[in-house]
């Protein structure tokens, strides 16, 4: 592939803000050339790739702007492709401006977000789906969501999809040919063998789209969801797990009118926890308010945690709950709060009648929430397989739903012995999409809208 050495651009690659050291990447044309031009050392323009040199950036007048390491990667071994220079200076906004405003002298543009990604993207160094998680490992905030982009990064599944797509490609290129002798009624496209291939191109896609329903929530945060009557103890359950204050906690039955949210990473996952107002006849129409919303959160959890005071509560009442669960299904912990109200002789009963999915806490003094935060993170970690790719991705979901949708109707063809125009017809729709997934079919608009969400430098 021809490397596209476009004009020069330069960014701050470090975040903004006075520090110790600022990094400004410069990447393009001449990039090299350029900055020698600045730079007092070794003569830049002599030196190997992947080479560091010390010396000074100087201005017109030869006034010293800041003493600097400048290291050179020479196209193509560069994360552009291009001829790249990263200059280290001092983290001063001054100097980061007076070292910006010497390259742009020079002819150098302010860098568009994400345009040092783009280029990398268009001269083939890796394509959409790769593209996309650098973005997503510079904003990882969690184990978790760093292991997803990282395996993208590293490929993930495009690259099996390529190939995939690719003999795809010569399936409907034979469809095609049977177009134009449509009036002689040959076959140049073997019909078991097209079955076969679309049976082993949704092999892939299949387990990738359902893995998106947990590859969003590790990307937004695992939804979780503390439900259960008013004075469960769910506000103290919350901030027991915060190892904080945040919601009010008192006697009195219905203090928690709102949703109370905040976040807790545990094992490398973000869990959003939701504290939720009691579940019960509102009594007023504040309370009827926040009862709504508990019903509202419910609707949109990833996993429900249930609380009740174990020593009011009722295995039918519990059973019946249960029931309503189930029918929800998103995964959910029965959690019995006040076990110290109870003999171990009645727990031991209540353990018996619901078995793993009931986990028995007290909450005021943190007794077995290690138990139930390990149910917690197992619930997630017992939907994804290490080292397996996982749709973290809207855009991907979309385009892989679609191709599915596309192969389902080659397939529905082949079985009612459909005609080559529809058949072409479907496998042309399977192709666009998976072309838009991994970047292979692209517009000017898809581009825009990707790489403007990335950071400027990156």
């Amino acid at each position: 592939m021809e490397i596209l050495q476009q004009e020069p651009i330069a960014a701050l690659a470090t975040a903004p803000g006075i520090g110790a050291i600022a990094v400004i990447r410069v990447s393009g044309d001449h990039a090299i050339e350029i900055t020698n031009r600045l730079f007092r050392g070794k003569d830049l323009s002599r030196q190997a790739s992947h080479t560091v040199h010390f010396g000074t950036i100087r201005d017109a007048q030869n006034t010293i702007i800041d003493e600097v390491l400048v290291s050179l990667f020479r196209s193509p071994a560069s994360f552009t492709k291009e001829d790249v220079v990263e200059i280290s200076c001092h983290g001063s906004d001054y100097v980061i401006r007076q070292i910006l405003r010497l390259l742009l002298k020079e002819g150098v543009r302010m860098a568009q977000p994400g345009e040092f990604t783009q280029r990398a993207f268009l001269n083939g160094q890796f394509d959409l789906v790769q593209a996309e998680a650098v973005a997503d490992l510079i904003a990882a905030d969690s184990e978790a969501t760093h292991r997803a982009a990282l395996t993208q990064l590293r490929g993930g599944f495009s690259k099996q999809l390529k190939a995939l797509r690719q003999q795809l490609i010569e399936f409907a290129a034979l469809i095609e040919l049977e177009l134009d002798f449509g009036e002689e009624d040959v076959e140049f496209a073997q019909r078991d063998d097209l079955r076969r291939l679309v049976w082993s191109i949704q092999r892939v896609l299949r387990p990738l789209i359902e893995s998106f329903a947990v590859g969003n929530a590790i990307k937004q945060g695992v939804a979780t969801v503390l439900a259960g009557k008013p004075n469960a103890g769910k506000s103290t359950l919350l901030n027991a797990l915060l190892n904080e204050e945040k919601a009010i906690v008192s006697d009195i039955p219905g203090t928690t009118r709102d949703v109370i949210e905040d976040e807790l990473f545990i094992d490398g996952i973000r869990f959003r926890l939701i504290d939720t107002a009691g579940l019960r006849e509102a009594t007023d129409t504040i309370e009827a308010i926040g009862v709504e919303r508990t019903r509202q959160q419910l609707d949109k959890a990833a996993i429900i945690v249930y609380l009740f005071d174990v020593a009011e509560a009722t295995p039918a009442e519990i059973s019946a709950v249960e029931a309503d669960l189930k029918q929800r299904s998103v995964p959910y912990v029965l959690v019995a709060n006040k076990m110290d109200k109870l003999s171990a002789e009645k727990l031991n009963e209540w353990q018996r009648t619901f078995g793993e999915n009931l986990v028995p806490i007290q909450a005021n003094t943190g007794k077995n929430l290690t138990e139930m935060t390990q149910r917690l993170t197992g619930f997630v970690k017992a939907n994804t397989v290490p080292g397996c790719t996982v749709v973290t991705n809207l855009r991907h979901y979309e385009h892989l739903t679609q191709t599915d949708a596309a192969l389902a109707r080659v397939l529905d063809g082949l079985d009612a012995g459909t005609t080559q125009d529809w058949l072409a017809i479907d496998l042309r729709d399977a192709l666009r999409h998976l072309g838009e997934l991994t970047g292979e079919i692209t517009t000017d608009d898809l581009l825009a809208t990707i790489f403007s969400k990335f950071c400027i430098g990156k």
